[in-house]
This record gives C-alpha cells, sequence and structure tokens, in this order.
C-alpha cells in the first residue's frame, strides 16, 4: 500500500484561475481520452484497468484520506491502478480548460464547486452520473443538493460534502462589550464599529477584496438576498444599480473604511480567515472550516468562538437564505473504463472511506447525504461534540440556501458572477479612487453583461448541451 501512494503524482500549484468570461472560448463537445492505452473492465465481472482522479484537497489530512480510500480500493480490486493528481483550486480551471484540448483529461474528478460543474457541463465534457447516485440511494441526497447539478432529468455530479456561510463571532469580545449576537445587518455594523480598536490589532469585520477571489461578491450578495433582491435579474443580467445592490455596496464599502485593517484590500478569502484565526477580527464570514483553521492555528481561541445564522434586514425578519457550495465529484465522457470509474466513486461513499474523509475536517465538511451525522462514529469527534451547535446552525443553512446566482436554478452566468473581478474593482475604485457607488456600480455591471454575452454567444456557436442558462 505505502509503494502505490508513494508513486501517485502531484501537481504543485502554478498559477491562478482564468477569467470566466472566457471559460467557454476553444471548447468544443468531444475530446480524446486521456489514457493512451485504457483497459477495459474484465469480463468475468472483476474490476480492471486504469482510472485517472484530479483532486484539489491538498491539505494533509484530507490528502491522506483519499490516498488511503484509494489504496483499500487497489488492493480490494487487484488490477485497477488509481492514478491521482492533486491540485489546489485555483490551478483546476486552467488544468481542465487545456485538457478540454490537448484530451489530458481524468476519468473522474472534483469540481470547485457547482458553478465549474456548470462550466464542465457547458463545454460538454461531463456525462451524467445517476447510475453512481442511484447506486448510493438518491433518497439520501436532499432535493436542493441534486437539483443545482441537474439539466435536463440528467445529473452531472455527485455531491460529496457540503457547506454554507454563517457569521462567525468572537463570544469573548461581545460579552466583553456587553454586545449581543448580532441579528440584523445594522447591528452587525454597530458591534463591529464597537469592537474595532486597532491599538489592541483588533478589527470588527476585515473584507478581503483581492481581485482573484470572490469573497466580496458573497458579502454584496448575502446583503442584497437579505433586502429581497438579487445581483442577477429574471432575464440573468448583472443587476448591481437595484435600489438594494447600491445599499449593499454602500454597507459594505463603509464596513471596509470603519472596521478593515488597510491592507485587507490585497486579501483573499484565505488570509481573511487568517485574520479570524489568528484573533484580529471579531466577525468572518464563512462555513464550518473555521472550525479545524482556529484549532490548528490558535486552539486557545476555541472556547470564544461560535456562528449564527445570516444577518437579517430586520429584527423581525428571517435570516436570509445562505450562500451554500456542494462540492461534487464529477464523471467525464471520455473516460473509456466508465464501470470502474462508477465502482470507485460508489466506493469512497462507503462507511469507513466516506467517514474517514469527513473526519479530516470536522464541522468543515458537512455530509452531503442523509443517514451520516446521525451515527455514533460521526458525533463522536471531539471537534464535533465541541460545536455541536454550530453544526446544526450550518446544517440548517446548508439544507435551505443555494449556490449564488443559482436562486432559480442552475446558470453559467452564477459562474461568471462568481469568477469574474468586476465587483471586487467595483469595490477597489469606491475605497481608493473615491469613485461615486452609483458610477462604479453601473461599469461592473456593463462589464459583467457584456461578459455574459460574450459566454453566450460561444455557447451558441458551439452548440454547447448546457440547459440551464434561462429561468
Amino acid at each position: 500500500m505505502e509503494q502505490k501512494t508513494a508513486k501517485r503524482r502531484r501537481i504543485q500549484r502554478v498559477g491562478i484561475a482564468l477569467a470566466a468570461a472566457a471559460l467557454v472560448l476553444g471548447m468544443t463537445g468531444a475530446v480524446a481520452c486521456a489514457s493512451a492505452e485504457p483497459e477495459a473492465s474484465g469480463g468475468n465481472g472483476a474490476l480492471s484497468g486504469e482510472l485517472v482522479f484530479w483532486h484539489s484537497f491538498v491539505q494533509a489530512d484530507r490528502a491522506a484520506a483519499i490516498e488511503e480510500a484509494a489504496a483499500r480500493f487497489e488492493e480490494e480490486n487487484p488490477g485497477t491502478s488509481i492514478t491521482i493528481e492533486t491540485m489546489p483550486w485555483t490551478d483546476f480551471k486552467k488544468r481542465w480548460r487545456a485538457g478540454a484540448a490537448s484530451g489530458d483529461l481524468p476519468d473522474i474528478s472534483t469540481a470547485c464547486n457547482m458553478y465549474e460543474a456548470e462550466e464542465l457541463v457547458a463545454a460538454g465534457l461531463l456525462q451524467p452520473a445517476d447510475a453512481v447516485i442511484d447506486a448510493i440511494g438518491r433518497e439520501r441526497f436532499a432535493d436542493n443538493v441534486l437539483a443545482e447539478l441537474t439539466h435536463a432529468g440528467d445529473t452531472y455530479g455527485v455531491p460529496y460534502y457540503s457547506h454554507a456561510y454563517v457569521l462567525w463571532y468572537r463570544t469573548d469580545l461581545l460579552a466583553a462589550a456587553g454586545l449581543s449576537v448580532p441579528r440584523t445587518w445594522d447591528e452587525l455594523a454597530t458591534a463591529a464599529r464597537t469592537l474595532t480598536d486597532p491599538e489592541q490589532g483588533i478589527y470588527g469585520c476585515a473584507m478581503a477584496l483581492s481581485p482573484d477571489d470572490f469573497t466580496a461578491v458573497i458579502n454584496l450578495h448575502m446583503y442584497v438576498r437579505a433586502a429581497g433582491g438579487s445581483l442577477l435579474d429574471d432575464n440573468l443580467q448583472a443587476n448591481f444599480t437595484s435600489p438594494e445592490a447600491l445599499a449593499g455596496i454602500a454597507y459594505w464599502a463603509e464596513l471596509y473604511r470603519d472596521c478593515s485593517p488597510a491592507d485587507a484590500i490585497d486579501d483573499s478569502v484565505t488570509e481573511q480567515a487568517a485574520r479570524f484565526y489568528a484573533g484580529q477580527t471579531a466577525f468572518d464570514f464563512n462555513s464550518g472550516f473555521h472550525v479545524s483553521g482556529v484549532a490548528g492555528t490558535s486552539p486557545e481561541l476555541l472556547d470564544d468562538i461560535s456562528c449564527a445564522p445570516l444577518p437579517a434586514m430586520d429584527a423581525d425578519g428571517a435570516a436570509p437564505s445562505s450562500v451554500v457550495t456542494h462540492i461534487p465529484l464529477v464523471l467525464y465522457r471520455q473516460t473509456q473504463n466508465p464501470a470502474l470509474a462508477q465502482a470507485f466513486l460508489e466506493f469512497l461513499y462507503e462507511d469507513e472511506n466516506y467517514g474517514t474523509f469527513l473526519d479530516s475536517a470536522p464541522v468543515g465538511m458537512l455530509p452531503s447525504i442523509r443517514g451520516i451525522s446521525s451515527t455514533e462514529d460521526y458525533q463522536s469527534n471531539p471537534l464535533r461534540r465541541q460545536f455541536a451547535d454550530e453544526e446544526r446552525v450550518i446544517q440548517n443553512a446548508m439544507l435551505t440556501g443555494n449556490a449564488l446566482g443559482f436562486e432559480e436554478g442552475p446558470n453559467l452566468h452564477a459562474g461568471i458572477l462568481v469568477s469574474s473581478d468586476a465587483i471586487e474593482v467595483m469595490f477597489r475604485r469606491i475605497l481608493q479612487e473615491k469613485t461615486p457607488v452609483e458610477e462604479a456600480a453601473r461599469e461592473a455591471e456593463d462589464q459583467l453583461n457584456r461578459q455574459f454575452a460574450e459566454a453566450d454567444a460561444t455557447l451558441a456557436a458551439n452548440g454547447s448541451a448546457n440547459q440551464g442558462n434561462s429561468r
């Protein structure tokens, strides 16, 4: 087992994600096979052959869980070989986009999120994974989990784990200031300003504005949804100049000026999260991955963090639906050994393999299938026991939310919205160049709509199978 694990190939970080506006340029439907000499499964029912699996779990514990599962599969199925290539999320789009032209694609892979899966479907690279879902048990997946991967009745991906955005906060700082957990956006702004103390190195709420990330998109989306609006209108066009969006832009710009470290303007989500892990920020929006982040960075703060649902617009209003991500495993159309690919995907969901993987990031990775979180093995994890209440908050958000921009179903424009730097550049212009909010919003809106038009034209020219671009 150790020899096979040692031989697995690794891909190091070589760049950042490509702009979504160009994601479909040059894409065609059919692609060549990824393996030069693929083998078919044995005629006697035994599995055989090689399988290439790309994933982006670069963290040691998560990568090890995948390696161990692959090694067990090979032991149980002599004659099979699973070649694993690991790359950061930011490199994945570059790899599959180049592979669509060269034929260098895997048999199966993770996708960074629902948007990535949508782009792969639009490029014609995936085949439905319904046989795997049915083998695992379709009824075990929540309806909203599968809906965001479904086109014309076919499901293009198997949700592997899920997470949702919630409001994380420092309980000790709130208690010392005599503040309650914010329930509204106004309460959050007041508390963040109250707790900001640069001399002590404490800031209310950092805001990452790196153009290479999309944290600002998420922040603005959460506020606009709470106000009853959307960043995409009914025709899937950018909608940044609505009253709700303009109010949200002004809100976050003011919160940044009053409550963020000055150098946060160049932060990605990683740096923003690190500030919370290190005890520098009082509030942060993120998923349950904050538990393992704090545990690994500042374990002395574990007793001082908790989370709550996203703020509402007023105290009597319901919390808005959360930003939810279901990380899927996808099956490529070019695979010449579909039986082996399906068998390995099913194997990853067997109790031992799935439980070990979820334990590699407790609370951060929630099971995408029912019947796991109530088991004794799942609940025995020490971090899960400590943060059982917080996990329930995240689970509720996961089951009632959706991917950003997927409010009415999967669509390619949502992925472009997330991957484009239009909103980040908009905020940077407002904060650094003093551009008026309405002017910056209008220019960002126009930029996105041009990108949407270009992507739609390319899809139409290529005859894409994507059916999700209208509501």
